[in-house]
């Protein structure tokens, strides 16, 4: 059977599964205005839509802590199809749903769907990547979920429209049911699809299939030759890497806990956590609001471009980050979007004035600020939340799958990864809940309290997130236990090449296992590669 064997082609399809979040993040965004919505499910407003809309994070939280057992047990690809399997059923619920019950449970399995995928992809990417690429495509994950709301968006926004358009109480239900239908397509689509793709290289040495792991090695890094130095390069770090784990006496959960890994444990964890509190939610999920209180041109036209910057200023993070590195994307990114949000509070604070005229901001109660007549002002409120999602954008956005996905050893990166996107659902489910009344009750001054997070985020990364990029994964033991503080960047040459040229010197023989049902030995080719039945190993030449 066809076997992909293109990096970018394999990381960019397996992407689709953070498309599927971008999805989920935009699906209920263009229903909230349809009268055939308000009417069918009772006009939710207030904690009854913030638990519609946190169903999704719960299930995500849950699907992220599942996500390591299933990945560890059945791989990383079939990990991935179980989540579209999730989300087909999901989205069928969602679409059928006959009231808020039915509702919830449909977004709570394509919850599970979505925690095990944005868990789940990244570390299947890092894993197929070699790293001179890594976070290029692993950040594709990123630039799919913002394809994912801008089509979803657009999507919605069109559907809206059948009937009498979103404001005809006799809307049909087709307004909300089209959209959350046609998003079970790209889950079949990926669902089929990686049938015709190859298992992680780790996971398949993880599981003693070492002459798989060879074979995919090479598809990858190689053209199919298995004689590659590169690709016996990488064959033997894994082999020393997942040896040396083999070696350790404690079990992946206790290596979690141990003093040497939880400090990578917690880091990754936060970032992911300081990605949520950063405030890309309030840009996100309710940027109409803050629109209408900038009482500037019309809402969904100025939340639709920012969509738009979203998808194309990650682009320049996916083309540069393995140049410019991780550590200056997150501390200037959460510089500058701790300057746009107080920028932004301090506008609204010293221009606006309360809405005591609520019916004057159409038909939308959540908005209890707003800047009145005053042109120049909205405009910066409004450029300053365009600047603010392209910094984003071209820095946490990635970064913040990407680090998390490659800072870990073999044995534990399933579970640290799952644990550490547990965080951000966790956040993110806080953050549904929060946001609302934050924006009813105290306004302008929940810019202050996310710009202080993000205040927050850039000293914690300043002190503790060292450079990763250049480096492979199994090289990452090395640049946390260097004992070098954060903002001294670790300078070795890679093991990996270091490898690569002796094979290709002939100073080095790889032997490479078929596995110990076939006992039997292939004569050395002119690079000094054979067949053994012990498994792996190096010897000088």
């Amino acid at each position: 059977m066809y076997q992909a064997s293109n990096v970018y082609f394999i990381c960019g399809f397996a992407a689709i599964g953070g498309g599927l979040f971008g999805f989920d993040i935009s699906s209920m965004s263009g229903v909230l205005g349809t009268q055939a919505y308000k009417q069918y499910f009772g006009n939710p407003v207030s904690y009854r839509q913030g638990a519609i809309t946190a169903s999704m994070p719960a299930g995500s939280l849950v699907g992220s802590l599942m996500s390591s057992f299933i990945a560890d047990r059945f791989s990383r690809k079939v990990a991935l199809q179980i989540s579209c399997v999730l989300w087909i059923i999901g989205s069928i619920l969602m679409t059928a749903s006959q009231n808020i019950g039915m509702l919830c449970t449909g977004r709570v399995i394509c919850g599970l769907c979505v925690g095990i995928a944005s868990s789940i992809v990244p570390v299947y990417q890092s894993e197929i990547a070699p790293k001179e690429i890594r976070g290029r495509v692993v950040s594709l994950q990123q630039w799919a979920i913002t394809w994912g709301i801008l089509i979803q968006y657009f999507i919605q926004f069109g559907a809206a429209q059948v009937g009498g358009g979103p404001n005809d109480p006799n809307q049909p239900t087709s307004a909300f049911r089209i959209p959350w239908g046609i998003q079970m397509v790209p889950a079949f689509i990926l669902l089929v699809g990686l049938f015709f793709f190859p298992y992680s290289p780790r996971w398949l040495a993880s599981k003693d299939r070492w002459e798989e792991a060879l074979q995919v090695l090479a598809r990858l890094h190689g053209g199919g030759d298995v004689n590659h130095p590169k690709v016996l390069a990488q064959y033997q770090e894994i082999e020393e890497a997942l040896r040396f784990e083999r070696e350790q006496t404690a079990s992946s959960f206790k290596a979690l806990v141990a003093p040497r890994m939880l400090k990578r444990v917690a880091l990754g964890m936060s970032i992911q956590m300081w990605s949520q509190l950063c405030g890309m939610n309030i840009m996100m999920y309710y940027i109409v609001y803050i629109m209408e209180g900038a009482q500037i041109a019309s809402p969904l036209a100025t939340a639709s471009i920012q969509y738009v910057i979203n998808v194309v200023l990650t682009l320049p993070a996916i083309i540069f980050l393995d140049k410019w590195g991780r550590r200056p994307s997150l501390i200037l990114g959460s510089f500058g979007m701790m300057s746009w949000l107080f920028i932004s509070g301090a506008l609204q604070q010293y221009y606006g004035e309360p809405n005591t005229d609520l019916t004057r901001t159409s038909d939308n109660s959540e908005v209890t600020w707003i800047v009145l007549n005053n042109r120049p002002v909205s405009s910066a409120i409004v450029s300053c939340s365009y600047l603010f999602v392209a910094t984003f954008a071209t820095t946490w956005g990635p970064v913040s799958w990407t680090y998390p996905a490659e800072i870990f050893p073999s044995k534990i990166r399933a579970k640290a990864v799952s644990l550490a996107t547990a965080s951000n659902w966790f956040w993110n489910m806080v953050l549904a809940f929060a946001v609302p009344p934050l924006l009813w009750n105290i306004n302008y001054k929940m810019y202050y309290i996310f710009g202080a997070f993000n205040a927050a985020a850039f000293i914690h990364m300043l002190l503790l997130a060292p450079e990763t990029k250049g480096f492979t994964l199994e090289e990452m033991d090395e640049v946390f236990d260097s004992g070098l503080p954060a903002w001294k960047r670790y300078k070795k040459t890679s093991r990996l090449d270091e490898l690569e040229r002796e094979i290709e010197a002939g100073h080095l023989k790889v032997s490479v296992a078929r596995g110990p049902a076939e006992p039997t030995r292939a004569p050395e080719t002119e690079k000094g590669t054979g067949l053994a039945p012990a498994g792996p190993s190096t010897t000088e030449g």
